[in-house]
Formats: C-alpha cells, structure tokens, sequence
C-alpha cells in the first residue's frame, strides 16, 4: 500500500469524526464488516474498539446494521445508552444491491424516533454507506 492511500484512509477515519484518544463502542461486529475501516478507525484513536459487551461510558459507537438485525430504532436506542453526552453514533449500513441494504427512509426515522438527527451519508468502503448521528442537545450544546 502506498503512503498516499493509507493517508487518505486515515482521513476517512478522521472525516468520520473520529479523534485520538476516544474509546469507541464497536456493535454489530460480524464476518461482513470492513477490516480496513476498522483498522483506520483504531488508528486514529489510538487502541481498539470495545465490544458491545463494554459497560462504561464509550465517547462514540460504530455500528454495523443490516436489514435483518432487527429493529433500528431499537439499535440506536442501545447504543445511546452508554455513549458520554456529545458523542455521536456511526450507522455503517450496506450498500444498495449488498446483502442486507437498509433503506434511507429507515434510517430516517429510526434516527428521528431515538432521538438522533443525521448528517449526510458517505460511502465507507466497497460495500458499506456510513450515516453519522447525533443529538441534537449535543449540537446546539456545541
């Protein structure tokens, strides 16, 4: 891998709003997800990601979701719970046409329903759309 691709995944990490020194919350975690993602993600913040099995308060989540792990809103709503106040989720869902695709629309209102507002989807990867999410007391907070 050269300098500049690994640069430019650092960055995706970073674009995704993560930091040094935050300990993230990894849930959904399965044999679909994406390593280089996750690697970057460690990276930036320095150590590993925590397991959904963490009982102390995580400055943001990851969360892989797909169509049939249930309900969203249900998801997000777990993964607020232990999230230190200003902290924000990444929804990290299948692409359009991948296994396990969630509509936009979904998204919407699940993010609506648990109390979170969404900023613009990028792409993550060949075959994972992230979506952040945060409160909205947390933004205007800011």
């Amino acid at each position: 891998m050269s300098a500049t691709a690994d640069h430019a995944e650092t960055n995706l990490a970073a674009r995704l709003g993560f930091q040094p020194e935050q300990v993230v919350q990894e849930i959904g975690y399965d044999d679909d997800v994406d390593q280089e993602l996750r690697e970057d993600i460690e990276k930036v913040i320095g150590t590993e990601l925590v397991d959904e099995d963490y009982d102390d308060v995580a400055d943001g989540v990851v969360l892989w979701f797909r169509e049939d792990d249930g309900d969203l809103t249900d998801a997000l709503v777990d993964a607020i719970a232990y999230m230190e106040e200003g902290g924000s989720i990444l929804l990290l869902t299948p692409k359009t046409g991948r296994d396990g695709y969630v509509e936009p629309s979904e998204i919407g209102e699940a993010s609506t329903t648990a109390g979170l507002s969404a900023a613009k989807s990028i792409s993550a990867g060949k075959d994972w759309t992230a979506s952040r999410l945060s409160t909205p007391k947390a933004a205007k907070k800011r």
